[in-house]
């Protein structure tokens, strides 16, 4: 009959298979548990080294939103407004900067109207040009270089304004709108004679924590040395009434 015969067949797999298992040594349990344990702590100790170089590089740098400690310099930096103010504006400006170009546009007029132009506030101009600009830093040596015929705001305007037409071979024609000597600007240019103070501008934004433009820093002006001792941070373009409501504590301190 083919049922016995199934059957039988049955019986072989089946005995077939607990002998197979039989004839296996699975790992004990308390070697398996010994192995996890082991990969646990490995994760673990590699887990700890992350998070050991994430503290080396937290504490290296400066906090973004902390005030500078020490005074600011603002020597022979460019400014408006009167020179013996107490109050002190210092902005990290990058003229490729959509966001520079904005608050330029909106919102520096009413700050130079009511503060700068009255005495109040010392308006002072620093160089951040960010490395993804291309076109920046050549576009900040021409501010100063026309600065040296003493037309920097001017030509600060006129990059402003257009912001999309900074290639440095486009700088000169600017120099030439704003009556400037265009041999002495060309040689201005040539040298890179601004380049070593821009650099500077760079390297104290980052040890003051400023990686973005624009960015403001609001001071009370130090006797003496005449130095900034920071007090508000911006960043951003903000609205007027922030930088009013920021200035106007500032001026009222006492």
């Amino acid at each position: 009959m083919r049922f016995p015969r199934l059957a039988a067949a049955a019986l072989v797999l089946i005995f077939g298979a607990a002998s197979w298992s039989l004839g296996q040594t699975p790992a004990a349990p308390d070697d398996q548990m010994r192995k996890d344990i082991e990969a646990l702590k490995e994760g673990q100790k590699a887990i700890q080294k992350d998070l050991e170089e994430i503290k080396k590089l937290l504490l290296a740098r400066p906090v973004a939103d902390a005030l500078p400690r020490e005074p600011i310099g603002i020597a022979d930096e460019p400014f408006k407004g009167d020179g013996k103010a107490r109050v002190a504006v210092i902005e990290f400006s990058d003229y490729q900067c959509p966001f520079c170009g904005r608050y330029v546009t909106n919102t520096f007029s009413q700050i130079e109207n009511d503060y700068v132009e009255t005495g109040k506030v010392k308006y002072v101009f620093r160089d951040l040009p960010l490395e993804f600009h291309k076109n920046a830093f050549k576009a900040a040596e021409a501010a100063h270089c026309a600065g040296e015929q003493g037309k920097f705001w001017e030509m600060h305007d006129l990059l402003f304004q257009n912001q999309a037409a900074l290639a440095p071979e486009q700088l000169p024609g600017y120099a030439k709108s704003l009556g400037l000597s265009e041999a002495g600007f060309s040689r201005c240019m040539e040298s890179g004679q601004f380049a070593a103070g821009i650099k500077k501008d760079i390297a104290d934004a980052g040890t003051v924590g400023i990686s973005g433009t624009p960015t403001f820093l609001i001071g009370v002006v130090q006797p003496g040395d005449g130095r900034v001792k920071v007090v508000k941070k911006l960043v951003g373009a903000k609205p007027y009434e922030e930088f009013k409501a920021a200035i106007d504590s500032t001026l009222a301190a006492p």
